[in-house]
Parts: C-alpha cells; sequence; structure tokens
C-alpha cells in the first residue's frame, strides 16, 4: 500500500489500523534542538479523541502518545521522530456481522476492488482513527513554526445550520464540545445532533481554519503552490469531499473589483484592503491570514437500513452497529489545525533552504 507519507522538507508516515494494537507515525525533516516532549503533543491529541461528549463517537481511548525517537533530553535530534499510540479500547466483535457487507458511502468496496482484501475492523486504514497521528505530526510541525504562528480551527456550519459570522468569537471556541465560535449557533447545533444521533443518522460539516502571522514569502509558483498543497492537505483527511481558500466557491459570483484585494501603504510596509485570497496569491503567502475551509460529509457508519451487496456479489441490506460521531466534523477541527500546520512546516523549512 503506498501512499501513507505526506510533505517533502517536514514529512511523516503513518501506520496502523482502527482495531489492530497501535497506530503510529514518523516525521521526518525536524530541525535539530526544538525543545520538545510528550506533553506538547498530548495536549493536541485530547482535543482530537473521541469519548468527551454523546456527540461524537464513545470509543474510550486515552490517545497517550509516546515518543520513541528523535528526541533526546528534551531536544530534537534532527533524526526521525517516531510517535507511537497504542489502541486500548477496540472492539472488533462489532463488525463481525457485517464483515462480508460493503457499507454505502465508505471505502469498503474500493479498498477491496483494489487489494482483494481489506480489514473489516472498523474500516482499518480508511478508519478516521488514522487521524490521531495526523494531529500528533501536527504538534510537531507546531513547534517547527513556533509561536509567532497561530493556527485555529472552527466549526462553522453542521447540516443545514450555520454560524453568524458577526458573532464570531474565537474564545468560545474553547467554551462547547463542537469548536462553534457562535454560542448561539453551538445551541442549535446541540439540539439538531440530539434529533440525529435519535434517528440513527449522521449529518456532515463545514470546518474553517486560520493561519495567523503566517509570514510572506511561503509557497512556491507553479506546482508547490501553498494553496495547492493546502488543499491537498485537507482533501486527504477522511471524508472530507470540498476544499476551498478565502473566498473560494463564493469567488465565482464576484466582479474583479470586488474579488481583488486593494493594497496600501500603512507604516512603510504593504497592507491588504480584503483578503479574498485567503492570505495568498500566484501560491505564496502574503503575510496575511491564511484562511481555509473544507465540508465533511456525513458519517457513512449509521443504523439506519441501507441497501448494499456482499463479498460474494450478492444484495444485501446493511445496519451498521457500534460507536460511531453522528457527524465527523466535529472531530475533524483540530484535524484540519494539523494538516495547515504540517503545510507551513514544510513550506517554511523550503523558503529557509532557498531563500535563507
Amino acid at each position: 500500500m503506498s501512499g501513507n507519507t505526506f510533505g517533502h522538507t517536514f514529512r511523516f508516515t503513518t501506520f496502523g489500523e482502527s482495531h489492530g494494537p497501535a497506530i503510529g507515525c514518523v516525521v521526518d525533516g525536524v530541525p535539530p534542538r526544538i525543545a520538545l516532549g510528550e506533553a506538547d503533543i498530548q495536549f493536541h491529541l485530547d482535543r482530537r479523541r473521541p469519548g468527551q461528549s454523546r456527540h461524537t463517537s464513545q470509543r474510550r481511548e486515552p490517545d497517550r502518545v509516546e515518543i520513541v525517537s528523535g528526541v533526546f533530553e528534551g531536544l530534537t535530534t534532527g533524526t526521525p521522530v517516531g510517535l507511537l499510540i497504542r489502541n486500548e479500547d477496540a472492539r472488533a466483535k462489532d463488525y463481525g456481522a457485517i464483515k462480508d457487507m460493503f457499507r454505502p458511502g465508505h471505502a469498503d468496496y474500493t479498498y477491496f476492488a483494489k487489494y482483494g482484501i481489506r480489514d473489516h475492523r472498523g474500516g482499518g486504514r480508511a478508519s478516521a482513527r488514522e487521524t490521531a497521528m495526523r494531529v500528533a505530526a501536527g504538534a510537531v510541525a507546531r513547534k517547527v513554526l513556533g509561536d509567532e504562528i497561530r493556527i485555529r480551527g472552527a466549526l462553522i456550519q453542521v447540516g443545514p445550520h450555520a454560524i453568524e459570522r458577526e458573532r464570531w468569537d474565537w474564545d468560545e471556541v474553547e467554551r462547547n464540545p463542537f469548536w462553534c465560535p457562535d454560542a448561539v449557533t453551538a445551541k442549535v447545533f446541540e439540539s439538531f445532533l440530539d434529533e440525529v444521533r435519535k434517528r440513527g443518522s449522521s449529518t456532515g460539516a463545514l470546518i474553517e481554519v486560520v493561519a495567523s502571522g503566517v509570514p510572506a514569502g511561503l509557497g512556491a509558483p507553479v506546482y508547490d503552490k501553498l494553496d495547492g498543497d493546502l488543499a491537498k492537505a485537507l482533501m486527504t483527511i477522511n471524508a472530507v469531499k470540498g476544499v476551498e481558500i478565502g473566498a473560494g466557491f463564493a469567488a465565482a459570483a464576484l466582479s474583479g473589483e470586488e474579488n481583488a484585494d486593494e493594497m496600501r501603504m500603512a507604516d512603510g510596509a504593504v497592507t491588504f484592503l480584503g483578503n479574498n485570497a485567503g492570505g495568498v496569491l500566484g501560491g505564496i503567502s502574503t503575510g496575511q491570514d491564511v484562511v481555509a475551509r473544507f465540508a465533511v460529509k456525513p458519517t457513512s457508519s449509521i443504523t439506519v437500513p441501507r441497501r448494499t451487496v456482499t463479498t460474494a456479489g450478492e444484495d444485501a441490506e446493511i445496519v451498521t452497529k457500534g460507536r460511531h460521531d453522528p457527524c465527523v466534523g466535529i472531530r475533524a477541527v483540530p484535524v484540519g489545525e494539523a494538516m495547515v500546520a504540517c503545510v507551513l512546516a514544510d513550506h517554511l523549512l523550503k523558503h529557509r533552504a532557498q531563500c535563507g
């Protein structure tokens, strides 16, 4: 199986399955002499882990990370940083009744069509369990970026219910279980998801990630554009079906004068009067906030009966039991932050290599 590595100068490779003994990753390209401990990584893992509210999977994983290489006496050595998380609450028996069925909307069929074999226990590598290691790698990336660059994510829509931007409050994001910046809409999310969960169904979501303090100059023209790599990074997250930068798809409805972010000089520096570009022009960061949004489809594992087929080619009906998120977009917020951090760390290191 190829495609388990992301990045170039700063890159990571993940391994492990949802219901295997452990998941892990190896992070390459980390500069030496950066202070790094397990607590630096655990903080971000605790934000992603399941079972913290009734609105996420009730799988009880502590997600305790172990640094197994690349750190000595609290500092990175420049060698690969190895990270490991042991699975402690896997219940493979939940999938025994459907091991020979393809779950609609899931990767079951395509994995089987490609490899002729698949791990039916929770989806194996296709499970959102894999994203824990992205968050771990993202925590390392944040240490590479330093405190000057701040990356924050928020859940801005669940199903048909979207936030009111005039009520946006970053402090509110940490006060509710949805990472929602709008306290009023957070309560709407809560009642809506209770209804969805009771139906045995699921719903999609929209997440926004904002990176502040990004210096101008990150990214490379043509094939290594910063926004191109951000789009790929976010698109690789499980269940993501759409990505936009800045104004994104809304730019199609704007005129040229509306869309262009006008410029002025202020205190001897170039400033922008808008940010429809999402902090990236020509694939290179402008120094403004880098803004990206991604859409997550409804969780595929639901208890509402669905028509499907078996591995033997027979028609069947499937009900997926077990512990699943009614909205996987909730826990995708710290995952999106992590992937943005990894892309920025990669481009920061590449920029230093070429431009000093």
